[in-house]
């Protein structure tokens, strides 16, 4: 079988070069030449553990091509996958001009039958939406079906996630196109992945469902974090304590300052805008939304206090994306806590072994450090904001003789209070009671 999948962003390319390692022959096609010539060359655009050698291995055996045309992407293809992106219009809806644009190209372009296949996540009625603008593109009257099949990648584990996944949704209305789809993944009927069947619009909703329920339990865990904090409980042994339930499980129960990241937060938007379009108010997504900015905020505030104020002083930042492995910076706690430091007068010398330059770029006033010991020198704190393996195991002892004052604002709780505080250190967590030498 081949496929196309037009879009070679986070989700197009590692589609693309997934399926081509299944043995699909797959054609990738992007309107933007400078990223198919670098892709060509086996230049990845993004910080992906392994999707570099699996392009370029697809390349190599003749499986994966790249092109800026989308006449010869859709003559080729039995399935298309529509992977552009879909970001929040001002009300926070998803805003589908791109997947309407590819749609009208495939509509122009195709003299067969084809199965449409939106792998970006979109909104309900989406579906619906592709089929009457290609219709009304269309100059000749052609056979195709539109399938919804929801992505469900993780950033920094999505090979794994895409050829071990826990399911793989299809909706659609056609029983032609629901047998492409089962023949198209069944390299993973070997490992028994459930394969969910069903209408498009239900496919459609269930990716939004997801990520706002693991975004609602993040939300939770930063809420019951701040209360531990005002009453002396441990947030780690409550959320173990949860988490053995099997009915609430210990995923997504890890406090710390927030999430972000491309999904979650546009996800959650658009899910609450859907919902005030229909007549309904989503109250829970609201609350998960509300209290991610707050806990921004509760963090701005711990740092502040744990230096006596904000205005002169410096801080090191370890880890800038909005979770380790990845190079994202969208939605980055990071950005919007290191901004809000920057405009109450601190200083701060920034370190992240994959994203530091784009962050720099994004805000200015950050000072790009070679590694977390260079970020430690002369600084009153040191952050830690992202959990990347590296700052699992630092020299705490080797961090004292540099910083200025040895203070670790541990935003992720990645280490042991103990551990740090007989280093000498003051130790600041997330739900967890502060931490002095002193009164160790």
């Amino acid at each position: 079988m081949h496929i196309s999948v037009i879009g070679t962003g986070y989700v197009g390319l590692v589609t693309g070069a997934c399926f081509a390692e299944f043995g699909v022959n797959v054609t990738c096609m992007d309107n933007d030449a400078k990223r198919i010539e670098k892709l060509e060359k086996g230049e990845v655009p993004f910080f992906e553990p392994g999707i570099a050698e699996l392009v370029a291995k697809g390349v190599k055996e003749g499986r994966l091509s790249f092109t800026t045309d989308i006449a010869k992407a859709v003559e080729k293809a039995l399935v298309v996958f529509i992977a552009v992106g879909t970001p929040p219009s001002e009300d926070g809806s998803a805003n589908l001009s791109f997947v309407e644009e590819v749609g009208r190209g495939i509509a122009r372009h195709m003299t067969s039958y084809k199965v449409i296949v939106t792998k970006s996540t979109v909104p309900v009625g989406t579906g619906e939406k592709i089929r009457e603008v290609m219709k009304q593109t269309q100059k000749t009257p052609i056979r195709f079906d539109v399938v919804s099949n929801p992505e469900f990648l993780r950033e920094g584990s999505a090979i794994e996630d895409f050829m071990r996944p826990n399911r793989v949704v299809i909706g659609a209305d056609s029983d032609q196109a629901v047998a492409i789809m089962k023949d198209l993944y069944r390299p993973l009927y070997l490992i028994e992945t459930p394969i969910v069947v069903t209408d498009v619009p239900t496919a459609e909703l269930i990716k939004y469902a997801s990520n706002a329920f693991l975004a609602t339990k993040i939300s939770f865990i930063n809420e019951i974090a701040n209360l531990c904090e005002r009453v002396g409980a441990n947030v780690q042994m409550v959320a173990k304590g949860m988490g053995l339930d099997h009915r609430i499980g210990s995923k997504f129960l890890h406090a710390g300052p927030g999430f972000g990241g491309s999904c979650f937060p546009k996800d959650l938007a658009a899910l609450i805008q859907t919902g005030e379009r229909h007549g309904y108010q989503m109250q829970i997504a609201s609350a998960a939304s509300r209290v991610n900015d707050v806990q921004r905020k509760q963090m701005v505030a711990k740092i502040r206090e744990a230096v006596g104020g904000l205005k002169g002083k410096t801080f090191g930042m370890l880890g800038l994306s909005f979770k380790p492995n990845t190079n994202d910076l969208r939605e980055a706690p990071a950005l919007a806590i290191g901004q809000e430091l920057l405009a109450e007068g601190a200083l701060i010398r920034a370190y992240d072994p994959e994203a530091l330059e784009e962050a720099c770029r994004i805000l200015p006033g950050l000072q790009p450090c070679r590694d977390a010991y260079h970020a430690a020198e002369g600084v009153d704190a040191l952050i830690i904001m992202t959990e990347w393996n590296l700052f699992r195991s630092l020299e705490f002892d080797k961090l004292k003789a540099v910083m200025r004052k040895p203070v670790l604002l541990d935003l992720r709780n990645v280490y042991d209070s103990e551990r740090v505080v007989a280093a000498g250190f003051t130790h600041i967590s997330v739900g967890r009671r502060p931490h002095d030498p002193k009164n160790s």
